[in-house]
This record gives C-alpha cells, sequence and structure tokens, in this order.
C-alpha cells in the first residue's frame, strides 16, 4: 500500500553514476551496468608487411550474445524497478517494466505530483493502479474500459464504473445494474457500486485516464495517461487470446480500434449514461455473451453476480 504518498514518491531518482534508461537500450550500457565487460581489442592499421586479419575481433559466440542480451534484460528490470510505481501488481509490473522508464511516463508522474499539492486529486495515491492487484495480467478474460475515475468525493478508487460502499452506484452503474437484471438470470441489484468481485475474476475495469482534480471532470485528460493505457491495451492485444472487449461508446471504441478482431471478440454499443442507455445499451445482452464466447474457448465464465 503506499499510503498518502504522491505520484512523484512512487520513484527514486537514480544515482548520477547510474546509467540512464536510455543508456541501457545499448549492449556496452547493459553490460557495465550489470558488472560484466567484454574487452573488444580496437582495430589499428597493419604495419608493413603485416596480417591485418590479426588484429580483427572475432565475432561473438551464441553464448556471449545471449549473456549480453540477459545482462541488458537485467538493467533495464532494475532500473525500471526504480522508477514503477509500488501500487503496481508484480505480474503487471515486469510486462510493463520498460513503459514506466519513458519521458512521458516521468513527466506525467510530476504533474500528478503537482496537482495533489494544489488540489484533491482522485483516486487516492494507493488506489491508482488498484486494476492491476485483482489478478494476474494473464489471466485477464474481459476488458472493459472506461474514460475518467469519478470527480466526486469517495467515489474513484481505480476500477472504472465502481465505487466503494456505502457510495450509492452512480447512473451509469445504475443502468449496468439493469442491463444485467435482464440479461443474466436470478441477477439482483447488489445494494452497492463495489465492482471488485468482477475485477478478481478477470475483468480489467481500465479507465483511459487514472487521475482526476475533484469536481473537475476530464482535468487530467492529456496528460500522459492515455498514453500508458494504451500501452496496456496494446500488450493485452498482443500477448494473449480470446479477450472479450466491451467497448460502450465513442471514446472507448475509438480507444479500442487497433484490437485484433481475429483473436479477440469486440462487443460495441453506446454508452451506459442516462443520456445514452436507451439508444442501445439496454437490451445489447454483452454480459451474457461474454460468457458464452469464454465457455466456446473453454475458460470459466463470469459470475456477474459475485459482488
Amino acid at each position: 500500500m503506499i499510503g498518502q504518498k504522491t505520484i512523484s514518491s512512487f520513484f527514486t531518482p537514480v544515482s548520477r553514476k547510474r546509467p540512464s534508461p536510455a543508456s541501457l537500450h545499448t549492449c556496452a550500457g547493459a553490460e557495465e551496468y550489470s558488472g560484466e565487460t567484454t574487452p573488444v581489442k580496437k582495430s589499428r592499421p597493419p604495419e608493413a608487411g603485416g596480417d591485418s586479419r590479426s588484429l580483427v575481433s572475432p565475432p561473438l559466440s551464441p553464448e556471449q550474445l545471449d549473456r549480453i542480451q540477459r545482462n541488458k534484460a537485467a538493467a533495464l528490470q532494475k532500473l525500471a524497478a526504480r522508477y514503477a510505481p509500488d501500487g503496481v501488481g508484480e505480474s503487471w509490473r515486469q510486462e510493463l517494466l520498460a513503459e514506466f522508464t519513458k519521458p512521458y511516463f516521468l513527466k506525467l508522474a510530476s504533474f500528478v505530483s503537482e496537482e495533489r499539492k494544489r488540489y484533491t486529486v482522485y483516486p487516492p495515491p494507493d488506489q491508482v493502479f488498484a486494476w492491476t492487484q485483482m489478478c494476474n495480467i494473464r489471466d485477464v478474460k474481459v476488458v472493459i474500459l472506461g474514460q475518467d475515475p469519478y470527480h466526486g468525493p469517495n467515489q474513484a478508487h481505480g476500477l472504472c464504473f465502481s465505487v466503494k460502499q456505502p457510495v450509492p452506484p452512480p447512473p451509469s452503474l445504475e443502468n449496468m445494474y439493469k442491463e444485467l437484471q435482464t440479461d443474466i438470470e436470478d441477477f439482483v441489484h447488489p445494494g452497492h457500486g463495489d465492482l471488485t468481485g468482477w475485477a478478481k475474476q478477470g475483468v480489467l475495469l481500465l479507465n483511459a485516464v487514472l487521475t482526476v482534480r475533484a469536481h473537475n471532470a476530464n482535468s487530467h485528460k492529456d496528460r500522459g495517461w492515455e498514453q500508458f493505457t494504451d500501452s496496456v491495451v496494446f500488450w493485452l492485444n498482443k500477448n494473449l487470446d480470446g479477450l472479450v472487449f466491451m467497448l460502450w461508446g465513442a471514446y472507448a471504441q475509438k480507444k479500442g480500434i487497433g484490437i485484433d478482431r481475429k483473436r479477440h471478440r469486440v462487443l460495441q454499443t453506446v454508452h451506459p449514461s442516462p443520456l445514452s442507455a436507451h439508444r442501445g445499451f439496454f437490451g445489447c445482452h454483452h454480459f451474457s455473451k461474454t460468457n458464452s464466447f469464454l465457455q466456446d474457448l473453454g475458460k470459466e465464465p463470469i459470475d456477474w453476480k459475485a459482488l
């Protein structure tokens, strides 16, 4: 748990004696950082009558090349561990290591830190990455994409559409429950809005933007979160098979435009907001369709009632 740290405190500055992230993208930097160096003989002009071939370094063996790659990967992992937020689940941390060292993410962390000094920002620091703490990254079955965290007191807690008890479910979530009552047999309104029970079963509840200033919707838009969450969607799309992506509304559909429809199932309709739910969300049967698809692949269906 992160406690009350600011996002900038997620990262520990690297000593000047340590290489920069960019230096780790070269084999030489990785070898030096890991404590192993391979001396390379410099070429020099052959003396008159000499044989220049004796002065040329032999090619590296497969074992040497493999060691270089392993050292490079280990060095990058150590460096990224210094930057990765403490609240990120271990399996997610391992797969997204390089993302945390990129300049845009460091700039984003600094921005959110300054925002927390001046304003109230939701969700609390220890809950920003709650969506990574619920299941292993390779156990994700369903992805529901949201846009922006709730910006009212005690609402946002790191899962899109979800609110902690005893906060009443917001209107969009109430409409999701209405659809579930007609789509899933014996579904009963749980009396709260906490969707942690879904997340633990492999339903990734991911907002495009992970923080927001209190009472100011979209206030952290275009600051870098979109690039980070795009990288999450890209990783899932590329490395897993048979996922169900629920894309509700134009924003989510645009974010999911690159999803491979041959490898995954994409379900699209309007947003469950009261402004649009009656134009196609009610009656979409996305929850039952998801379970049918998962069962066809031999996967365990989601127990939507387990809340």
